[in-house]
């Protein structure tokens, strides 16, 4: 039987901490800090809820993250 694979582990980071930056500064940011995927998404978009390691998703508001999470 083949082992369990282990997860990638995430960057030591809190989604807080990009609420209020403008959205590319943010991008840029979040993959300086070790982030593979940055998501950046409309307010009440429609999205599939599996999580993805590494990933960091933003909901952008105005140009501005309003919102953001791991996964």
């Amino acid at each position: 039987m083949a082992p369990i694979p282990t997860p990638p582990a995430e960057p030591q980071d809190s989604p807080e901490r990009y609420v209020g930056l403008e959205a590319g500064q943010a991008e840029r940011l979040a993959r300086e800090r070790g982030w593979t995927t940055v998501r950046s998404l409309p307010p009440g978009a429609v999205i599939t809820m599996e999580y993805r390691f590494g990933r960091l998703n933003f909901e952008v508001r105005d140009g501005r993250v309003a919102r953001a999470w791991k996964g």
